[in-house]
């Protein structure tokens, strides 16, 4: 470094005049920027007095460069000699100055080389007396000046240049030393500030490795507290102070800890959440969906939902970044362990569930039941359920699961071909599960059947019996869809075996055949207004209003129905049979009404 800085000084010294002034005999020579060469040869009582001048300018000099133009330029102020040549140490090689004579450059140049730092003669043509003195400091060899005579000089005039030699080599090791002081001085400071950057550098890693452990400290107490979405979305918000959520793999939020929630929280459009789920999958860690960074809550690569942070000002650093994977990586586990914990505790509550429904009690029955958390001492209800358009699996059971634990039902589940049953311990509210299923499966199109209530584990089969019924009689009615109780049947808990309805319809075909074909042949409505009438309990005022009819036209309708079917509605056994044959009609059979 400290050469190629000489080596560009030393070629700065040529544009540069610095010279010593002569105005004539008995003048003392004065240091001036520009003027005339100093004549060839001054008197012997000059010499010192010139000397002292230069060596005052040598030492003035701003770098080695100068210097060495200088020492060339006044070399007659020692004696009867000529500069040559002079030479510059510049990173290890001898660089000539730019005032050297041309003529027998490379002769010269050769010679002081050969010379590998000593004084020694150097021959020059034209001129007797030549040598090449080399300019030392304590650093070693600063250059060369090669000078000639135009004869031997005397042991005084050679005192001299070995004088002006030492001034110049003098001056060369000051500038130098100031160029390494400088130099080092440079260094010293960009050490300092390399140390003071990887100072900081390793404050800053220090503090990263205290907030990473901080943030695993603080997630690994959340994951053994077992405390579930809600304990990381909590962990999540005090570490980042930015609202906290978690979504289902459907967009539905299940927890949101900070403020800003949304009442009511949007519906997820489905094509646009699989758009984001299928983008975000595709990168490495949390992404930026709109005003939200996301991470995505995968196991063995389900994605399982969505935990994010709402970052309206884009205020997320790389802490925050961080955090946010290290939770999502925290309740990926958790979800992992209470999903294993929930597969053991259906696997075990199934198969208590499928002993109860083939008869098993006793004992055994209470002790299994106490081991999965279920009181079995309590009066119980068979819950079955049927969807028309989903397939009875494993994802469609826990959907009925979700659906009777968020109406408040303590269930056991169980599936058989078809449908799913329910062991309730309590009342359903049927018809909220009904809908709280609907909203689960997006579709209308299932029926709940259920039993009366069972005072003891021993009745289950039956009751399960009770609880099929009323799901076929609801799923064969005009209404086929929704919730049915079997204590709410009436006359129909003993109306056909299981789902033969072929009696049924002989009963119903005896009673009201004649009637309903002639409402077909006619387009007439009298198994209706018969239906009507029976429900209105025989009161024709309320039948003809019900029926938007005048109450004459009704009064020719059942004499029609009498005329037609050849039954008295005055009979007693008549009226019975014709009552429960329009109630078959109309809820068993879905006739219109």
């Amino acid at each position: 470094m400290a050469g190629s800085r000489a080596h560009g000084l030393y070629h700065r010294y040529s544009g540069r005049r610095h010279g010593l002034l002569r105005s004539g005999a008995g003048r003392q020579p004065t240091a001036a920027r520009t003027g005339p060469r100093p004549p060839a040869r001054a008197p012997a009582d000059q010499a010192p007095h010139d000397l002292m001048v230069l060596s005052r300018a040598l030492f003035d000099a701003p770098d080695e460069g100068e210097i060495l133009r200088l020492a060339m330029d006044h070399i007659a102020a020692a004696g009867p000699y000529s500069a040559e040549a002079g030479y510059l140490t510049v990173g290890g090689d001898l660089v000539p100055s730019a005032r050297n004579g041309r003529t027998h450059a490379s002769a010269v140049g050769r010679r002081v080389r050969e010379l590998a730092g000593q004084d020694g003669p150097v021959a020059v043509p034209g001129s007797p007396w030549g040598r090449a003195m080399g300019l030392r400091g304590l650093e070693g060899l600063h250059g060369y000046l090669v000078v000639t005579s135009r004869s031997r000089p005397t042991e005084a005039e050679r005192s001299l240049l070995t004088t002006l030699v030492a001034h110049t080599a003098a001056a060369l090791s000051v500038v130098f030393a100031h160029r390494r002081r400088y130099e080092d001085a440079l260094e010293l400071r960009r050490l300092r500030e390399e140390r003071t950057g990887l100072q900081g550098k390793l404050i800053c890693a220090v503090a990263e490795l205290g907030y990473e452990r901080a943030v695993h400290a603080l997630l690994a107490g959340v994951a053994s507290s077992s405390g579930g979405e809600e304990a990381v979305t909590r962990a999540l918000h005090g570490l980042t102070g930015l609202p906290a959520l978690v979504e289902d793999r459907f967009g539905r939020l299940r927890s949101w800890t900070g403020p800003g929630r949304p009442d009511p929280y949007p519906e997820p459009d489905p094509g646009r959440r699989d758009e984001m789920l299928n983008a975000a999958a595709r990168e490495a860690g949390p992404v930026r969906v709109e005003d939200r960074l996301v991470a995505l809550v995968r196991l063995h690569g389900e994605i399982l939902g969505v935990l994010a942070l709402v970052d309206v000002r884009d205020e997320a650093d790389e802490h925050t970044v961080f955090a946010l994977g290290q939770a999502a990586e925290s309740l990926s586990l958790e979800l992992a362990h209470l999903r294993e914990l929930a597969d053991v505790e259906r696997r075990l509550h199934r198969e208590l569930a499928d002993d109860l429904l083939a008869g098993t009690a006793g004992a055994g029955a209470y002790a299994r039941s106490e081991a999965v958390g279920h009181d079995l001492h309590r009066s119980h209800y068979i819950v079955v359920v049927r969807w028309s358009n989903r397939t009875v699996d494993d994802s469609f059971a826990q959907a009925v699961g979700r659906a009777a634990s968020a109406v408040g039902m303590r269930s056991l589940l169980t599936r058989r071909p078809g449908q799913v049953v329910l062991v309730a311990d309590d009342r359903p509210p049927a018809r909220a599960l009904y809908e709280a299923l609907a909203r689960e499966t997006g579709t209308r199109s299932g029926t709940i059947g259920v039993s009366a209530p069972c005072a003891s584990p021993d009745g289950i089969p039956q009751h399960y019996q009770e609880a099929q019924r009323a799901l076929d009689v609801r799923r064969h009615s005009r209404e086929r869809y929704g919730a049915t109780f079997f204590d709410e049947l009436g006359l129909y808990r003993i109306l056909g075996p299981g789902n033969d309805y072929r009696e049924l319809e002989t009963f119903v075909r005896e009673w009201l055949g004649q009637l309903i074909d002639y409402d077909t042949r006619h387009h007439a409505t009298m198994v209706e207004t018969l239906s009507r009438y029976f429900d209105c309990g025989g009161n024709y005022d309320e039948t003809a209003e019900s029926l938007a009819i005048h109450r004459s036209t009704l009064r020719y309708r059942l004499q029609r129905i009498r005329d037609i079917s050849g039954s008295d509605l005055a009979d007693v056994e008549d009226r019975l049979n014709l009552q429960v044959a329009t109630r078959v009609w109309r809820i068993v059979l879905g006739g219109p009404g």
